[in-house]
This record gives structure tokens, C-alpha cells and sequence, in this order.
């Protein structure tokens, strides 16, 4: 079972996904972008103001791939459950606004069809709901992808995700306590393992 986690950058997904090691010690624990050399390089993308938005977004892709061939499918095949900070989703929803600034017709759909060639979808999908300037001010605006503007397009393209998929989320209020959040998360989790 592939659970992730899913969220503005601020929203506490990683805090979530560390106190999730004590309630699934058997657990796959993962993110992405990943610390292999393809991870190396999405951050530098990360890093650099001027990178270009398209190269990113395949750098981001190349990294998904090496995640999933090396880490998720392994792990799945396994009957493992794996919990991964960041997924597919991120890139949908963050280099989707990125790319809004080029003359690409329809980001998100362009790269929902790259990864639909060889990606796998998540069982649940948790996402943790801030508004983009509170995400803002948790997240210390440090970078492109931190900064308010961006944040609100990011937050769009989720919603539209949700949308598309009401199924796979489960909306989880993080502008509450961080024990509250886990809390949420944890039976969260729960209910669904417990259905599936």
C-alpha cells in the first residue's frame, strides 16, 4: 500500500511523516525529492532562481522514476506499506504553477500525461490544508516555490486534484496543533487500512 503525503511547503507533512516511524516501525519511510544524485540535482533546480521551469520539472521526473524503480515498486512488491513525503502530486501541483509562467497550453495535464506512462498512483493520499501565507510564513519564504504567489497557484492546482479524485484525499486541517494534525493523520491512516 503507497500512502503519501501531500501539502503546501509549511503545512508540517514532514513532521507528520517523522512521527509516523513510531506508529509504523515496519513501514517503507521515502520522499522526494529523493537524496540519490537525481535528487542532488532537483535541488539545485530548487536553488537556482534563474533555472528554467520545463528543465526542472524533467529533472523532478527523473527523480520520480529512479524513486519508484529503485524504492516504491520494490517495496510494493514486497506487500510493504510505504509512506512517502511528496509525490507525484507535488509535481502536478508545484511545477504545474511554475510552468503557468511559459507558453505551455495546460501544464498540469501535460505532466499528469508524462507521469501516466509509468507512474504509480497512491492508495491514499493525505493532504495537509494551510493557506498559502500562512504556508508562507511557516515555510520562511527561502525560495521560488516558497513565496506566497506561488503558493496560492500551487493551492488551486491541489484543489483541483482533490476535485478530480475526491477518492484518494483525505483533507487533513494543519492549521491545527502538530499533535492534533498527527492525530488526524494516524486515524486517518487507520480507517482506511482497515477498509482496504
Amino acid at each position: 500500500m503507497l500512502i503519501t503525503l501531500e501539502g503546501l511547503d509549511g503545512s508540517g507533512k514532514t513532521t507528520v511523516w517523522e512521527a509516523l516511524h513510531a506508529t509504523y516501525p515496519e513501514a517503507v519511510f521515502t520522499r522526494e525529492p529523493t537524496n540519490s544524485w537525481y535528487g542532488e540535482a532537483v535541488q539545485r533546480s530548487i536553488d537556482d532562481d534563474e533555472a528554467d521551469p520545463l528543465a526542472g520539472l524533467f529533472l523532478f521526473t527523473a527523480d520520480h522514476a529512479d524513486h519508484l524503480s529503485r524504492v516504491i515498486r520494490p517495496a510494493l512488491a514486497a506487500d510493504e506499506l510505504v509512506i512517502s513525503d511528496r509525490y507525484s502530486d507535488s509535481r502536478y501541483a508545484y511545477q504545474g504553477a511554475a510552468l503557468t509562467e511559459t507558453d505551455l497550453v495546460r501544464p498540469m495535464e501535460y505532466i499528469k500525461g508524462i507521469h501516466e506512462a509509468f507512474s504509480r498512483t497512491p492508495d491514499l493520499t493525505l493532504y495537509l490544508d494551510i493557506d498559502p501565507e500562512l504556508a508562507a510564513a511557516r515555510s520562511g519564504s527561502t525560495n521560488k516555490y516558497e513565496q506566497v504567489s506561488h503558493l496560492t497557484a500551487v493551492q488551486e492546482n491541489y484543489e483541483r486534484l482533490i476535485r478530480a479524485e475526491p477518492g484518494r484525499f483525505v483533507r487533513i486541517d494543519a492549521t491545527k496543533p502538530p499533535e492534533t494534525v498527527i492525530d488526524h493523520v494516524e486515524a486517518s491512516i487507520k480507517r482506511f487500512r482497515a477498509e482496504h
